[in-house]
């Protein structure tokens, strides 16, 4: 069924014959045309209007009708429950009057038997059919999500795993067809059907045909306009390679919000196409930019077989193994451990799988599966302080920071967060609009990347300046610095050490080796959090994070400097509080487009601010009361 392009833009096998396209005559006495229009338009009009209980003469089955999940230009698609057994189909009713003329009811014909044949994970499951007098009922498999048509509307733009995600069901359930000698001839997001469990279903083979030669392939320009391949519109016939054709442009709508050659002409649709016309925006990856344009090629021999597509660079990312239900309407939350719990376990394997040395071995006689970070972590404390009685001398020598007495904690950032946020609420007036931002703020460091991996290690993140850290769950913290050449490392007890990253005492190098893990986890799957740019960073230690908080709804992140950065799940948004060098403090807003504002929080307090900016402000103030309260 076609739920995401309109009928009248579907181009059918048969749009050259206009009979199709014309309502059936009415049989008997000739009429005046007008009259006979009305009387033809109120003949379709009450057959259209589907009993609320059809029955099967052959088995004495009945079904009540459900609500209409989608119509094209042949067929409406009724949701309708058995009433012996409530099982519930999604059932094609194609009237009687489209099928009247033989070469129409052959092309239903052909995709029931077509369709009942085939047997696959993700292809929609064909259960059976019958006819009346009224109408032609094909019962298939109900697929309660709807199909990608309605999750593109809902969302726009799908993230780089959902896309892998979808896009791997896809090519499976294409491959079984293409092995079959099949071709399906209308990929296109209205025909990607997902079920109850977050499953895609290939569907709606009205438009399907069994692969010819080359010589004896049809010259018919069929499929839905915006995915047609060059070789279909110059009338070269269709083959596996044109599906692979639609397969690229159904990425390109996922991943940049609309199809590639979309235009307001169709004529000049078909010139875009023709000549390969179309725009990569930049704010795709680089390796889905390459796999689109390796689909997207003119020639139907120079494009990437679909077992290519999945041994591209952009399949090396993450893939859930399944998608949350409420990614219909939102971004999901997809973070490790499920992420990159394969990822990490094959690395860990490869660090932690060998020979252990007489030091390990002692340690680990009490308990054979103890704590791996907490493992490297005693043999670091000893260690280091065993270096440092010796006193590192040269190039490669060893800087201790020993902590202050007046160290910040995770209550102490909080507690001035909620201070100076609460003292802005209480007092900043009513407004529709926020104060001017400042046109070029004082640079800050800000998370632009995170990754919790704390089942097994600790909690990753990249800051702006790219320096990466891992707060590990025992409460040491390693960083790497200056394009990964210089390593902060901090004990439990704020002592701090820095080595370059070719000195590394041995006893790190295991949770050196887990922090640039996560690096090129980030690296690899996740996208920048925002556009705030990078300035130049002052040398020495980068902040550290003291801790963080996970909500239903946002991440909480203190650190040692006194920022505070919370980022809110559902729409991406992020709030940074921070402290100039004035001592006066910044807060920065991030949109859910990742454009990013900051304001003098004196201003905030003198101007006031949306309520969407309001309403953030409120909800962080509320949770650094309750962790407080905790």
């Amino acid at each position: 069924m076609d739920t995401h392009v309109p009928a009248a833009q579907r181009v059918s096998c048969h749009a050259m014959n206009a009979d199709v396209l014309k309502p059936v005559p009415e049989r008997g006495a000739l009429q005046p045309p007008a009259a006979a229009k009305t009387n033809k338009n109120k003949a379709e009009q009450a057959k259209a209007e589907l009993a609320p209980v059809v029955s099967d003469s052959m088995t004495g089955r009945s079904y009540s009708k459900g609500k209409l999940l989608g119509k094209g230009g042949f067929a409406r698609c009724y949701e309708m429950t058995d009433l012996s057994n409530n099982h519930m189909y999604a059932v094609k009713v194609i009237p009687q009057s489209r099928v009247s003329k033989p070469h129409q009811r052959e092309k239903i014909l052909n995709e029931i038997e077509l369709h009942r044949n085939l047997s696959h994970k993700h292809v929609v499951k064909f259960s059976h059919h019958f006819e009346d007098q009224d109408n032609i009922y094909i019962f298939l498999e109900l697929c309660s999500r709807k199909s990608l048509a309605h999750i593109w509307k809902a969302r726009h733009t799908l993230t780089d795993p959902e896309v892998r995600y979808y896009l791997r069901q896809i090519i499976s359930g294409l491959k079984y067809l293409h092995s079959r000698g099949i071709l399906h001839r209308d990929l296109k997001l209205g025909n990607f059907f997902v079920n109850e469990n977050m499953e895609l279903r290939l569907g709606d083979f009205g438009l399907a045909a069994k692969l010819e030669t080359v010589e004896q392939r049809k010259k018919t320009i069929c499929g839905t306009p915006n995915y047609l391949a060059p070789e279909v519109l110059n009338r070269q016939g269709h083959g596996p390679e044109s599906d692979v054709w639609s397969l690229g442009c159904v990425m390109y709508t996922l991943m940049c919000g609309n199809p590639p050659f979309e235009t307001l002409d169709l004529k000049e649709t078909y010139r875009c196409i023709k000549e390969v016309q179309y725009h990569l925006p930049s704010t795709i990856s680089h390796p889905a930019q390459k796999l689109i344009s390796g689909i997207l090629q003119k020639n139907p021999s120079d494009r990437l077989s679909l077992d290519q597509i999945l041994s591209h660079e952009f399949f090396k990312g993450f893939t859930p193994d399944k998608l949350p239900p409420s990614s219909c309407a939102m971004v999901p939350e997809l973070h490790p451990p499920s992420p990159a719990k394969k990822f990490f376990a094959k690395m860990a394997k490869s660090l932690f799988g060998k020979k252990k040395s007489k030091v390990e071995k002692t340690l680990c006689e009490d308990k054979d599966e103890k704590d791996i970070s907490k493992l490297v972590s005693g043999i670091v404390k000893c260690s280091i302080n065993r270096q440092i009685s010796y006193k590192t001398v040269g190039p490669n020598e060893v800087r201790v920071h020993v902590p202050c007495e007046d160290v910040a904690t995770p209550a102490a950032v909080a507690d001035s967060a909620v201070k100076v946020l609460s003292g802005c609420l209480a007092t900043m007036p009513a407004a529709n609009r926020n104060p001017p931002c400042l046109s070029r703020p004082q640079f800050f460091l800000w998370v632009t990347k995170w990754v919790d991996y704390s089942n097994k290690y600790g909690f990753g993140y990249q800051l702006s300046n790219q320096s990466v850290g891992v707060l590990f769950n025992e409460g040491t913290h390693l960083s790497l610095c200056d394009q990964r050449s210089t390593v902060h490392y901090c004990l439990t007890n704020n002592k701090h050490f820095t080595f370059p990253a070719d000195a590394l005492p041995e006893q790190l190098h295991s949770q050196k080796e887990i922090v640039e893990l996560m690096a090129n986890y980030m690296e690899q799957n996740l996208m920048e959090g925002g556009d705030l740019l990078c300035g130049e960073q002052a040398s020495g230690a980068p902040p550290l994070l003291l801790q963080w908080v996970k909500t239903e709804h946002a991440l909480v992140m203190l650190f040692n400097n006194g920022t505070l950065q919370v980022n809110f799940y559902t729409d991406h948004t992020k709030i940074i509080l921070c402290r100039s060098a004035d001592d006066s403090y910044l807060l920065t807003y991030i949109t859910r487009e990742r454009v990013s504002y900051t304001y003098l929080l004196s201003m905030l307090t003198e101007m006031g601010c949306t309520s969407e900016l309001r309403h953030r402000l409120r909800y962080v103030v509320q949770l650094l009361q309750h962790h407080s309260d905790a």
